[in-house]
């Protein structure tokens, strides 16, 4: 994403593997789209990244461990730690010249970082930082597609999921919003936010008090 005017003071850029989606959302908000796959390198290479960068790409593939493709696993890390790893390559030495960028990586509940708290301790004096948001379940296709998922896997219809199976532990029963989200990343770009650096931010309604 690049950062400049608009909504929150930003102009985004949009990169998704579908160019309709992209430009669909790069419109409502005033931004721009590009369709790229994230898993291809030489696209990865040759971007040119001058901005800030919000790593939000995600994919899905349900199967237990001895029923997964190692296909498929191998292209889940390329995109979701692999293709953030290229473009945060890419944009830091121009961060580091200007002494300021952020670097946000929407994650999960259920997974914490290692990459983004290496990027904070080097990025951080340079004034740099990074950070990660890790939600619970939030509204979107990705999300749709593991109700799909589980309701196959566990033999109950899809509108039992969410109750049953994704609101069980969280204190408050709903789905996250997309838009609850981006309001913490903007944030998270903001000049207030310059001491917030290698954090994991929990967004999960509770559901990890406990634990």
């Amino acid at each position: 994403m690049r950062w400049e005017a608009g909504p929150g003071g930003a102009t985004v850029t949009v990169l998704d593997l579908n160019g309709d989606a992209a430009k669909e959302v790069a419109d409502e908000i005033g931004g721009e789209a590009i369709q790229a796959d994230l898993s291809d390198y030489e696209m990865l290479d040759g971007l040119k990244v001058e901005a800030d960068v919000v790593n939000n790409a995600g994919l899905q593939h349900v199967a237990a461990v001895e029923d997964f493709p190692p296909e498929r696993f191998s292209m889940i890390l390329r995109i979701m730690l692999e293709a953030p790893f290229r473009i945060v390559r890419a944009a830091l030495p121009g961060m580091y010249e200007k002494g300021w960028g952020r670097v946000i990586n929407i994650s999960s509940v259920h997974g914490q970082e290692g990459l983004s708290k290496v990027m904070a301790l080097e990025g951080g004096p340079r004034g740099v930082t990074s950070n990660t948001i890790c939600p619970a379940y939030v509204r979107t296709p990705l999300v749709e597609g593991q109700v799909a998922d589980q309701a196959r896997t566990r033999g109950i219809p899809e509108d039992e999921v969410i109750e049953k199976v994704m609101l069980t532990g969280p204190a408050i029963k709903r789905l996250i919003e997309p838009e609850e989200v981006a309001e913490v990343t903007v944030f998270l770009c903001a000049p207030e936010a310059s001491f917030i650096n290698g954090a994991s931010l929990i967004m999960d309604g509770g559901a990890t008090a406990t634990w």
